[in-house]
């Protein structure tokens, strides 16, 4: 199971959820944190070409496949019309990490930051959720934001990076 701290990443596709998350992946990692990362996509997800064995394998009927390289190794498990398992399900099948940061899970009760740009037409949904610890912006704060929310520019992710490792440090994101 995975253990550490968990983040969500929450915001509207086009936001830059995906560029700021590879940002934080390389500082943190590079100063020696071992980091997950949980991405949840709406589409369906392709391993390998339907031509390539393991996806063969995986039409045939297998429930799951463990495919391994000696650079990595994923295994493809199908729900075959189960429901998708929740992410606290999920994360018991991690390795343990000092940090899990979590893209998507909008619903889900945890710690997240959200990427808001404006500019994309949709609305901020930090004003709907209390889990919601700091915004990423292109656009300057409101004035009237709840007590506790940050805000920070969303051009400068060192300012998003150096929150998270002083919350990571203040025990301030959820113990999985």
């Amino acid at each position: 199971m995975a253990t550490g701290q968990i983040l969500g990443v929450i915001g509207w596709s086009g936001s830059g959820k995906t560029s700021l998350l590879e940002y934080l992946v390389t500082e943190l990692t590079l100063t020696g944190h071992k980091i997950n990362v949980v991405k949840h996509s709406h589409h369906d997800v392709i391993i390998e070409p339907p031509q390539k064995d393991s996806s063969r394998l995986r039409l045939a009927g297998a429930q799951e496949v463990l495919l391994v390289s000696p650079y990595r190794y994923v295994i493809a498990h199908e729900l075959r019309q189960q429901a998708e398992p929740s992410l606290d399900e999920l994360l018991t099948r991690l390795s343990p990490a000092d940090l899990t940061l979590v893209e998507g899970y909008k619903w889900e009760a945890m710690p997240k930051i959200e990427v808001f740009r404006p500019s994309l037409g949709k609305s901020a949904i930090y004003p709907e959720d209390g889990h919601v610890l700091l915004v990423a912006s292109d656009a300057p704060a409101p004035t009237n934001l709840r007590p506790g929310l940050q805000w920070l520019d969303l051009n400068q992710p060192q300012l998003v990076l150096e929150w998270i490792v002083a919350a990571m440090q203040n025990k301030i994101f959820k113990k999985i």
